[in-house]
């Protein structure tokens, strides 16, 4: 919902800017997307040429890995997996992060005070709950939950936001406002795809998977939970209007 209301704003700001009808901001957004996939795919490719190699130290050591015994398995699996995890967590913060920072902008480019306000408002709303998401999705993704891993994380995610205010701030003092309301309206429609990729595919599906059997873990609670969601925050944007 609030992803909506960026794209939006994004349109919106399109619209003043050119007299051409070409969906500028729902394109920018399917590009963010794609760019977030064309990482996810080197990241799967990079942990698969490293999962391929293990597989290849074996049948040096004489075996096919069909020959290897469970034994085997330990040494090899764990590495793929830290290195998958690991590749796993690190797009999901710097998508977090690069999507903080346009959001960051949005509040440093306002051309009015009562704008700055409300996309503050809206923003905040927004990472509070991208946080929460963050802190159960990252420790399932790194399994161990290294505390300094962690915490450069979370860190990292925190201060991306005030970053993005500051760079929108000078962007606001240094160029005219056309080029300001440009820079705010390419780099939202850009973080709204990438907050999609990230919603759907490391949140939802890889964050909300429990590691144990759990009565909650079922379609329907799921879909109560999503509806749960956009309930509160269709009721919250009506002080955002």
């Amino acid at each position: 919902m609030i992803r909506a209301a960026a794209i939006s704003d994004s349109a919106g700001t399109f619209a003043d800017l050119t007299t051409k009808t070409y969906p500028f901001a729902f394109m920018l957004a399917s590009a963010g997307y794609v760019l977030t996939l064309l990482a996810d795919c080197i990241v799967a490719h990079v942990t698969s040429v490293v999962k391929r190699d293990a597989r290849v130290l074996v049948v040096e050591e004489g075996r096919t890995p069909e020959e290897q015994p469970k034994e085997a398995h330990v040494d090899v699996n764990p590495e793929f997996l830290r290195t998958t995890s690991f590749g796993d967590a690190l797009l999901l913060i710097l998508a977090l992060c690069f999507h903080s920072v346009f959001e960051g902008i949005a509040v440093g480019v306002s051309a009015t005070e009562g704008e700055a306000w409300r996309n503050l408002w809206t923003i905040s709303l927004h990472k509070m709950f991208a946080a929460i998401s963050m802190g159960i999705a990252l420790p399932k993704m790194l399994p161990k939950r290294p505390f300094l891993s962690t915490a450069a994380y979370s860190f990292a995610f925190a201060i991306s936001s005030p970053v993005g205010v500051g760079i929108g701030i000078a962007i606001d003092a240094t160029t005219q406002g056309q080029t300001a309301n440009w820079i705010y309206a390419i780099s939202m429609g850009i973080a709204c795809g990438v907050f999609v990729y990230v919603a759907i595919n490391h949140l939802m599906a890889k964050g909300y998977t429990p590691q144990s059997e759990c009565y909650f873990d079922t379609p329907f609670y799921k879909f109560l939970a999503v509806l749960l969601g956009v309930t509160v925050l269709a009721i919250v944007m009506i002080w955002d209007t």
